[in-house]
């Protein structure tokens, strides 16, 4: 079948691409920064916001939507304007003209944590209301009520999948304020000292980007009667201190001890570093998995570096 990804030259969409073309799927790859798409999409480089490009991509219609596009949390708290153009505008014309082919394809949308806002609450499972303070979780939230709406009323395929940190994110600026836990990874394999800006106690919850790419590719083909009514479900994630993971990293490395010290920034930790413990039954129960170990979760993220 044909899939349309959007957002596909990042790091996730790069992994979702090749898993979908391994598998014998048509791939239509659309991102303004294409580099590293892999080989086998049809790839168009291009603003989301513009019509043209999006009516392109569409052609006469296609089974299944991907929706990774998005300007990241930092980003778009700097420029709400820009979070509004493609985090709101643009995927919601996406939604209407997809929807209008008549065939009601799967839209499988990429979420946030960001969406139960900080500070979180001692737990967190599937009935955690939304409460999101960040401009990036505001918009992932009504979007994610826009996607219930569009399935309730027929016209698509929902899902949701709220996403956790994704292990290891490429080097460089991202525009994301948990890129640290990435720039942990970097730094630890290079050798390099690092200061952590959230505490060693701090905790995290992470998936590695293998993990979350095969989440993606279950959520296409999975039975729809297995999701919550609003379509939405928090991705099952391992819960980790960021001084365990450090240490498991410089295991697998071979990293030398005392490279990594700690100077924690009360905001970053509150917002990134102070996950509670999570329960996702609903996740589960359609099939969406963890990494399972943090042994696994970390050689999994190594070897995507």
């Amino acid at each position: 079948m044909t899939i349309l990804i959007t957002g596909a030259g990042g790091f996730v969409g790069r992994r979702i691409t090749a898993l979908l073309l391994e598998a014998g799927h048509d791939v239509v790859a659309i991102d303004a920064h294409v580099d590293g798409i892999p080989a086998g999409a049809r790839v168009l480089a291009g603003d989301l916001a513009d019509p043209a490009l999006r009516a392109q991509a569409l052609g006469n219609g296609v089974a299944g939507v991907i929706h990774l596009a998005t300007v990241p949390g930092g980003a778009a708290e700097a420029d709400p304007a820009a979070s509004r153009r493609i985090n709101l505008d643009a995927m919601y014309d996406l939604l209407l003209e997809a929807a209008a082919f008549g065939n009601r394809p799967r839209v499988v949308y990429a979420s946030s944590i960001a969406v139960f806002g900080d500070p979180l609450p001692d737990h967190v499972d599937d009935s955690t209301p939304l409460s999101p303070k960040l401009i990036y979780g505001g918009h992932k939230a009504m979007m994610e009520h826009a996607v219930a709406l569009f399935h309730n009323r027929g016209a698509i395929e929902g899902v949701t999948l709220r996403l956790p940190g994704i292990l290891a994110r490429p080097k460089g600026p991202s525009g994301m304020k948990s890129a640290f836990m990435s720039d942990l990874f970097h730094a630890q394999k290079a050798g390099e000292r690092f200061t952590c800006p959230v505490s060693a106690a701090g905790t995290i919850w992470a998936q590695s980007l293998g993990r979350v790419a095969a989440n993606f590719v279950h959520a296409l083909t999975i039975d729809a009667a297995l999701l919550p009514p609003g379509r939405a479900v928090t991705l099952p994630a391992l819960r980790v201190t960021m001084g365990d993971l450090a240490a498991e990293i410089a295991r697998q490395t071979g990293a030398a001890p005392g490279l990594v010290s700690y100077a924690p920034d009360a905001a970053l930790e509150a917002a990134f570093a102070a996950q509670p413990p999570l329960a996702t039954p609903a996740a589960h129960t359609a099939g969406f998995a963890h990494d399972g170990d943090l042994q696994s979760l970390v050689a999994s993220a190594l070897a995507t570096l």
